[in-house]
């Protein structure tokens, strides 16, 4: 009780000196309520160094780093080997203007711990210049929104993933079925996943999943660095190709909404956002796996690449079916966790308006959803370009958009500062106009072949 209070008195005696602030405790304490950033907090079992670091892994290794080859494709060899490590670089650094902006927060507010993205943009509107505050509200619905669509979107890729790697496997034994009777049957054990309530219980899976898609890497790799080589490569592709390079790249770095749930839960935060801290070493790693496979998938396979290099392993070799069926498995079992984001986000939305039987609302509403992600994976079973629409539009938004924005508002600005978020912005807004419109039009056309 004394410690609530001397923590509200503190508040209030911020607020008051700040001119520009117009919020009361109430307002603070209602928008802190609402915080969806449960899921990420596990203090009562703060994890170590080397377990954040895993996590931070497994949420950037999916299907978008076995995708990295079909980047290389749409940006050539040398462009590429320049461009996607900058826009790592770029994504990294955004994921750091993010922690630097709930830092922000926890010494004006004087929080105890990080709130979740989208709170985090709500109260860094709230407490920013008058004309902003009344764009809190919105703001933090927008990025709940662009938060549901990237999970969900991640959902419908796992499908198609899933289903083709399978497909390759069961049709070299001479049982070739639809892409889409495929699906059907990942539905079941995905469906099951889905239906686990308690994250503690979805641990197990992740730690299964990250043993899967490492062994599934390093033989990937294997098969990509045998020669021959392809020759059809290119150093520098067409401009009307970068868009597309543009949203698998920032599809691939996909665990934004990971940074502060991580931070979090760790025994020292902040050796999360140090120098040599989680972020900066499991974000080097990462961007090694995606620039090798990336890199070596392309010189191997040329323009024969497919959305996933798992597509392009030989189809009649026993280790080749294996690493399909091993990084299939790996990108299963994430699925739920992928999943539990957007539902962590909505679901307390819904049970406000069904207050009877919540165990049973909450069922039936993670079955909706597996529905929707299903259906949506039937009618778009191209998994190159999906990787890419998933990406440019609304990956870019939280990645990229959202991050440099924060800054302006709670910094002092500078020139520098000015200059360097603009850019930032402006790529964001130009890969997302561009990416989508680029894959939305070959997903069209290829309807119509």
């Amino acid at each position: 009780m004394n410690q609530n209070r001397h923590d509200n008195v503190q508040s209030h005696r911020f607020l008051t000196k700040d001119p520009t602030s117009t919020l009361g405790e109430d307002r603070i304490a209602r928008i802190l309520k609402n915080d969806c950033s449960g899921h990420g907090n596990g203090t009562n079992h703060p994890t170590s160094f080397l377990e954040t670091l895993m996590h931070l892994f497994r949420g950037n290794v999916g299907p978008g780093m076995f995708a990295m080859g079909d980047a290389f494709k749409n940006s050539g060899v040398v462009l590429g080997s320049f461009l996607l490590p900058l826009l790592g670089l770029i994504c990294v650094h955004s994921q750091h203007l993010l922690l630097n902006a709930s830092l922000h927060l926890q010494d004006k507010l004087n929080l105890k711990r990080n709130p979740g993205f989208a709170t985090t943009v709500e109260l860094c509107f709230a407490t920013g210049h008058l004309r902003l505050q009344k764009y809190a509200t919105v703001s933090r619905r927008l990025v709940n929104l662009f938060l549901c669509l990237t999970q969900l979107g991640f959902c419908c890729v796992y499908f198609v993933f899933i289903s083709r790697n399978l497909k390759q496997i069961i049709d070299s034994y001479g049982y070739e079925y639809s892409i889409h009777l495929h699906m059907a049957g990942v539905l079941i054990p995905i469906y099951l996943t889905c239906m686990v309530r308690n994250l503690k219980f979805l641990a197990p899976l992740s730690t299964l999943a990250n043993i899967l898609m490492v062994s599934g890497v390093i033989i990937t790799l294997y098969y990509a660095a045998r020669p021959p080589s392809a020759f059809n490569v290119v150093n520098f592709a067409r401009i009307g190709q970068l868009p597309l390079a543009f949203g698998t790249a920032v599809y691939a770095y996909e665990g934004i909404g990971l940074v502060l749930p991580l931070q979090n839960a760790m025994k020292m935060p902040h050796k999360f956002d140090s120098t040599f801290g989680v972020l900066n070493v499991g974000m080097v790693i990462v961007t090694v796996f995606f620039f090798a496979v990336g890199l070596l998938s392309y010189l191997k396979y040329g323009d024969d690449i497919h959305g996933s290099v798992t597509l392009n392993l030989p189809k009649n070799e026993v280790l080749a079916q294996c690493v399909k069926m091993i990084i299939s498995t790996g990108v299963l079992l994430t699925f739920a966790l992928q999943f539990y984001i957007p539902i962590d986000l909505m679901l307390p939305t819904v049970r406000e308006h069904f207050r009877q039987r919540p165990v049973l609302v909450e069922l039936v509403f993670r079955t909706v959803f597996v529905l929707i992600t299903f259906t949506l994976a039937e009618l778009i079973p191209f998994l190159d370009l999906f990787i890419t629409l998933v990406g440019a539009f609304s990956s870019t938004t939280i990645a990229l958009i959202v991050p440099p924005i924060l800054e302006l508002i709670t910094r002092r600005i500078t020139p520098w500062i000015l200059l360097k978020d603009a850019f930032i912005v402006v790529v964001g807004l130009l890969g997302c106009v561009t990416g989508s419109f680029e894959s939305i039009q070959l997903i069209v056309n290829a309807f119509k072949e």
